[in-house]
């Protein structure tokens, strides 16, 4: 291939990685083209669960696992001179698909219209509000947890996880319609991560693959956040992408859930995510409800934290910066805020 054709193709791919740049901003400001992606993700995620839940493993983490391979091949190529220009090519061309696949089955939601302007009342949210929520759910968690199973150590323990996956598909269907219309295929698409040992390092707890429609879970977390966690990845299954909507469609999912353990892990997600909110306010106020936790509640929270420190790495640094950095990017707040979830809490609550 003589030099001029080579450049003529790496400008070309891109020049075209530009322009998809520049058309997907244009579409992210269309309410007519978001409409249009939204309806296409009604359509592209039931197929892709039909094609791909079958499958015992992520064949989102195999897809991931293969794209490693390759820019690690592509790297060591494009340091042989010889190579450098027919990987360049190579690799061009494979990020134009990637970045057009992610924006069609998956970027464009992040532009949809937020679940907080559909509520009716649209106040910031107040401390004493969030104060009497808290003791609201720490005796729903009392309660809860009192229902619960323990394992030897008498720390909670899941008794059937497909009972719980199975009850979050149904619960998706009782979403009040006024937040929103979207179709729940109700086809089990939940998979532990292959990359679970990771996973513990990083502070990941889940994610959505957006190319095969599943639900990726930490098998290995502690049991307190494994019912939520699948109850926030199959509210991106529905369709909602930003991180702190896809908490509040799962509180919806878990919190009138008819199984116990769904519901005590949705109850202790939002007593947690209160907590988290007043304690800049009013540590004293979150200090004595930690204290007033019950037996059961605090041997739970005793063995997260020592889940936590044990799996404390440079990882978790590394994945919160970059995360944060993706949430910006996506009209999101970032990872270390949790503020949106509490203010649709507080106003779906009043």
């Amino acid at each position: 291939m003589n030099s001029s054709k080579i450049y003529t193709k790496k400008r070309f791919w891109a020049g075209l990685l530009l322009a998809q740049f520049l058309l997907f901003f244009v579409f992210s400001k269309s309410v007519l083209m978001i409409s249009f992606f939204e309806s296409l993700f009604e359509i592209q995620k039931k197929t892709h669960q039909l094609l791909f839940s079958w499958v015992p493993f992520s064949l989102g983490d195999i897809l991931y696992v293969v794209l490693g391979i390759f820019i690690l091949y592509s790297f060591i190529e494009f340091l042989k001179k010889r190579e450098r220009n027919k990987t360049m090519i190579r690799f061009l061309f494979t990020i134009n698909i990637i970045y057009f696949c992610y924006q069609v089955f998956w970027g464009m939601l992040y532009f949809q219209t937020p679940i907080f302007q559909k509520l009716s009342s649209q106040k910031e949210p107040d401390i004493n509000q969030a104060k009497a929520l808290a003791l609201k759910y720490l005796e729903k968690c009392k309660a809860s947890r009192k229902r619960v199973k323990e394992d030897k150590n008498g720390i909670f323990m899941i008794s059937n996880l497909n009972t719980i996956q199975t009850e979050i598909l149904h619960r998706q269907q009782a979403i009040p319609r006024f937040i929103t219309t979207k179709k729940a295929p109700e086809i089990n698409s939940f998979k532990p991560s292959l990359f679970k040992n990771v996973m513990s390092f990083t502070g990941i707890l889940g994610y959505y693959n957006p190319f095969t429609a599943e639900a990726q879970y930490n098998s290995q977390l502690p049991f307190t956040s494994i019912p939520f966690t699948m109850a926030h990845e199959s509210s991106h299954q529905l369709g909602f992408a930003r991180e702190q909507e896809a908490n509040f469609v799962g509180y919806l999912i878990g919190s009138t859930s008819s199984n116990t353990e769904l519901r005590y892990s949705t109850e202790y997600f939002t007593l947690r995510s209160l907590l988290r909110f007043i304690v800049e306010t009013d540590p004293e106020f979150v200090e004595s409800v930690l204290n007033n936790y019950s037996e059961g509640m605090k041997r739970d929270r005793a063995f997260e934290k020592a889940f936590i420190l044990e799996h404390q790495s440079w990882l978790d640094d590394f994945f919160g910066f970059t995360n944060n950095l993706f949430l910006k990017s996506n009209q999101q707040e970032g990872s270390v805020t949790y503020s949106y979830f509490i203010d649709l809490l507080l106003n779906y609550e009043k």
